[in-house]
């Protein structure tokens, strides 16, 4: 911080200093305070967010049923699975690290690149059918949930009048409005001082809060930090084959021989937002290790020390990140303050469907049989 007043031959001013180092922060803190808050819950009808519930954890929305959303979006760990690269279909692997559901309803852009913007009911879609997510032909989808005495009779609960495409996406997203944070110290007012401290750095020093701004700390837009790119993207044959087809899809020239992620570019083609992603949402940090896009960071201490780097090296790197000489104490006070945006378990009977209830007798001549 550049000095603005020459205290030499003055006495007993440590004091003012403190004050004059201290005021920035606490006025930041301050702001800061004023913008975020806690979350409230997303009005929803319960019927139809149960129904969704239960579709989130059966397999047979996946082309050989081996995958349910809650295989990578896990509720101990914030809806998340703790890998640095998720799990694919069968014979495949993703390239990027499985984001949070913690309050995915108030999103207005999805998946690290943004290239879904629509709403959660396109975003289940898109999960569905992709090739090498759950691979389901949602047509087939609907026959099977039509074979389950269950879900005939939660899709009457919930008004419908049998299984179908579009009311299992609406489905699923009442049950993701659902995933709200609560219970977090930030929230609560129950900061521990060292947290409090570390509030003062987001908003202040650390410069947090130009990014992770809002309730759910982010801006939604894309940035490029100098992130590294993951290696095991391209020495994985299964990961490189999902990323190839990928790039392909969204019409990226040379994808072959393409060893980078470029982020929101395959969404814009605007050179200015090569390798630039999302804003994560910095709740529930604790439980969704590891970070970045792509999961190369282990620990919230890499994240800090990254950013205290003042980034990565990128020649299109955002502007704003520069060296911000932290002192340890200032790191360890950061780190509690963004552990205070985490809350309690979505480990819990209003996330989770409990009941082993996927079973069902087999219905014979099913073409001839109508529900």
């Amino acid at each position: 911080m550049p000095q603005a007043w020459s205290f030499r031959g003055r006495t007993n001013m440590r004091p003012l200093i403190a004050l004059a180092l201290a005021v920035p922060a606490l006025v930041g803190a301050a702001a800061l305070a004023q913008e975020t808050g806690p979350l409230q819950p997303i009005d929803v009808k319960p019927a139809l967010a149960d129904l969704g519930k239960r579709m989130f954890y059966d397999t047979r929305l996946s082309g050989d049923t081996s995958l349910a959303c809650a295989s990578c979006h896990q509720p101990d760990k914030a809806f998340t699975d703790g890998e640095p690269l998720s799990a694919a279909y069968s014979g495949a692997g993703h390239f990027r690290n499985t984001p949070t559901l913690a309050n995915v309803g108030y999103r207005a852009a999805w998946l690290h690149d943004g290239r879904l913007g629509t709403n959660l009911n396109d975003v289940a879609r898109e999960m569905i059918t992709e090739t090498y997510l759950m691979n389901m032909d949602m047509r087939i989808m609907q026959e099977r949930m039509k074979q389950d005495p269950v879900y005939l009779a939660m899709f009457a609960a919930a008004g419908m009048a049998e299984p179908s495409n579009g009311g299992a996406r609406k489905a699923l997203q009442a049950f993701m409005q659902t995933i709200v944070s609560r219970g977090a110290p930030v929230d609560l007012g129950a900061m521990s001082t060292a947290a409090r401290r570390g509030q003062g750095l987001f908003a202040g020093k650390a410069g947090c809060a130009s990014c992770h701004s809002g309730p759910r700390y982010t801006d939604d837009a894309p940035h490029n930090t100098g992130v590294p790119d993951n290696p095991e993207i391209w020495a994985d044959p299964e990961r490189h084959s999902a990323f190839v087809a990928y790039a392909k899809f969204m019409g990226i020239e040379n994808y072959m021989n393409l060893r980078q992620d470029l982020g929101a570019y395959l969404r814009t083609h605007r050179d200015a937002e090569r390798r630039t992603f999302l804003t994560p949402t910095l709740r529930e940090l604790t439980w969704t290790a590891p970070y970045m896009h792509n999961g190369v960071l282990a620990t919230l201490d890499a994240v800090v020390a990254f950013y205290d780097a003042g980034g990565g090296d990128d020649p299109l790197k955002d502007p704003r990140l520069a060296p911000l000489n932290l002192v340890p104490s200032e790191k360890a006070d950061l780190i509690a303050f963004l552990e205070a945006l985490s809350g309690e378990t979505f480990d819990t009977d209003a996330y989770v469907w409990r009941v082993d209830d996927y079973g069902y007798q087999v219905i014979e001549n099913w073409r001839e049989t109508t529900n």
